[in-house]
């Protein structure tokens, strides 16, 4: 019982004790250096709201797309059900993918290739790479130090072996910056989105993307259409195979209404849901979070600039 009443009486560990004076005396230090970290927390936001307030205003035009239905088409079906039968005679079947079309459609507005031919057809390069500024009215203002818009030349410095005009890999780089593209699995939209710093060259580039996939895909199909047709015709001329004669008729058929559909239908993948407006309100920059971040990251500057010089002071006193 002795043993339990001095084990009881027996102080507490003291690095609870340390450890509160320590917190304590931590407190106290910044308070001593309050002026310090005020000062630098206050520079940091100055120069937080500058930033924000530098930055040019990003807007962004959307347009809401619904692939067409029965892209696929029955050509590609009917060559792969049949495909076995026409090989036994000899012949090999013209047919697509089978890949659809949507699908087909993002990768190429992915491509390097599509962006290039997009930004030169419609001369989108200097104002994705030399843009000074973008007036109230929506006139575009140049860099004169990176292209002459008089000339229409470049004249900007580039490390080779890059040169003066934006190469396809420079753009490639920064189409990712300019388009977005996301689509909802389950209902099958797909949603078109630009930014820019002109509200109305977003919402034009978004139009002339949805215009240009859906010529591209168009143009690429009806070539496609009309070799597949002139393979089966000739097929037709040298075939005497009852079955087979029937097949290429149905495959012949197909591909005729496939070259009618793309020549009659302009939007040939993506039907125009929502179309793009000319967007009233920026997307970016977050300007308060700009400078509330700023803000706290510099009172946290502060405070390290505190407890740094309180360890050199002590270790100055133990030397």
């Amino acid at each position: 019982r002795e043993k339990t009443m001095s084990t009881a009486s027996e102080p507490e560990n003291p690095a609870h004790y340390d450890d509160e004076i320590d917190l304590f005396e931590l407190a106290a230090n910044l308070w001593e250096d309050k002026l310090l970290i005020a000062g630098v927390t206050a520079i940091a936001a100055v120069f937080s709201v500058v930033f924000a307030l530098l930055q040019p205003n990003i807007y962004e035009a959307r347009a809401l797309l619904q692939p067409k239905a029965g892209q696929e088409g029955g050509a590609s079906a009917l060559a792969r059900q049949y495909g076995g039968l026409a090989s036994l005679a000899g012949i090999s079947l013209p047919s697509g993918s089978g890949q659809s079309k949507t699908q087909l459609a993002l990768q190429v507005l992915k491509s390097k290739r599509f962006a290039y031919d997009f930004a030169e057809r419609h001369g989108l390069l200097p104002a994705l790479f030399a843009l000074d500024d973008v007036e109230p009215s929506g006139v575009l203002r140049f860099d004169p130090e990176l292209y002459d818009e008089t000339s229409d030349s470049w004249r900007r410095e580039a490390e080779p072996p890059r040169q003066a005009k934006p190469s396809a890999d420079e753009l490639h780089e920064a189409w990712s910056e300019l388009l977005s593209v996301s689509e909802d699995k389950e209902l099958g939209f797909v949603t078109l989105a630009v930014k820019h710093r002109s509200p109305a060259l977003a919402k034009q580039v978004a139009d002339w993307l949805i215009t240009d996939l859906n010529e591209a895909l168009r143009a690429q199909d009806l070539a496609e259409a009309e070799r597949s047709i002139a393979y089966l015709e000739d097929q037709l001329k040298t075939t005497a195979v009852a079955e087979v004669r029937t097949l290429l008729a149905s495959l012949l058929r197909s591909h005729t209404e496939s070259r009618m559909m793309a020549t009659v239908d302009p939007a040939y993948v993506f039907a125009v849901i929502d179309p793009a407006t000319v967007p009233e309100k920026k997307v970016a920059p977050k300007r308060a979070l700009i400078c509330v971040l700023g803000t706290f990251l510099g009172g946290f500057l502060g405070v390290l600039l505190s407890l740094f010089r309180r360890a050199l002071r002590n270790r100055a006193a133990a030397a």
